[in-house]
């Protein structure tokens, strides 16, 4: 049998803004169709000016999947590779499900606010989750708005920031999530080398939109460079609280075929959980960006 590869199509899709802090859905178009230069540059677009972009009804494979997160650019592989997708290695399976007494994939991931992959020398740009299998009830994701966040951060807080990197270390809680839950592997010589410690500044510029979000997370960052520990643990948890308040947050409610693809370097996002005899399961492609300035 000969496949013909289709020639990329204009398609009429309609972007719908989800809430007042950020998100947008995507109604109306199909990614098993190849996309025309047009259509992605407006997709490109309402990213950068949502910062979440939710894919309704996508039927797609994971290699499709693959093939169109690498359109955005290279694709970064998680360090917990004993989760990836059997034959896609790009392909992180998020899940809670368990198979004949071992974990299919990362059952606890996002269960503390974070922006994926803050704690390599180049973070990633942003992540494609894409839902598989989801729960009766629970299982939301919340993403909170960073640009909105430093635009209202307090003043005193704005000055003590100012300047200002911060540590990143993928192990802050990797050691009390393994207590918590069975989804945490032991980390071989060569993960725990694959992540160092990285220090970032605390208010980053989005390269894309040069506009300034916060860019510090409870799962990850350890501390503010230069400051006594006391005082850095002050300053990180007054961050913490004002940047994932209510008002800057939508909240996801997965449907069946849902993707959704944020912006790590505007957003931070956390799992809500669900009941544990509840399965759920996502793909996950991740995408490299730059080194945070």
């Amino acid at each position: 049998m000969i496949l013909v590869e289709l020639p990329p199509v204009r398609q009429a899709f309609d972007i719908r803004p989800l809430g007042p802090a950020l998100g947008a859905e995507v109604v109306g178009l199909d990614l098993n169709l190849p996309l025309v230069d047009d259509d992605f540059a407006r997709l490109h677009r309402a990213h950068l000016d949502h910062h979440v972009l939710v894919f309704r009804d996508q039927r797609i494979t994971p290699a499709q999947q693959v093939e169109f997160s690498a359109r955005w650019g290279p694709l970064q592989r998680h360090v917990l590779h004993q989760f990836a997708l059997a034959g896609h290695p790009d392909v992180l399976i998020v899940s809670n499900i368990v198979e004949n007494g071992q974990p299919v994939g990362l059952g606890d991931a996002g269960v503390f606010w974070h922006s994926d992959l803050s704690y390599k020398e180049n973070p990633s740009l942003g992540s494609f989750l894409h839902a598989q299998e989801l729960p009766a009830e629970g299982g939301d994701t919340l993403f909170a708005n960073q640009h909105a966040a430093w635009d209202e951060l307090p003043a005193e807080l704005a000055r003590a920031v100012q300047g200002r990197h911060a540590e990143h270390s993928y192990l802050k809680v990797y050691a009390e999530l393994q207590r918590r839950s069975p989804w945490r592997p032991d980390l071989s010589p060569a993960q725990v080398a694959a992540v160092p410690t990285v220090s970032h500044p605390i208010v980053r510029t989005h390269p894309e939109t040069k506009r300034k979000a916060l860019f510090v997370s409870e799962h990850f960052t350890t501390r503010v460079v230069g400051l006594p520990d006391g005082e850095s643990e002050a300053l990180l948890k007054a961050l913490y609280d004002h940047s994932t308040q209510e008002r800057y947050v939508y909240r996801h409610h997965w449907l069946p075929g849902d993707m959704v693809f944020w912006d790590n370097r505007s957003v931070l996002h956390l799992a809500a959980g669900c009941p544990p005899e509840q399965r759920r399961r996502l793909n996950r492609v991740t995408i490299e960006g730059d080194v945070p300035f």
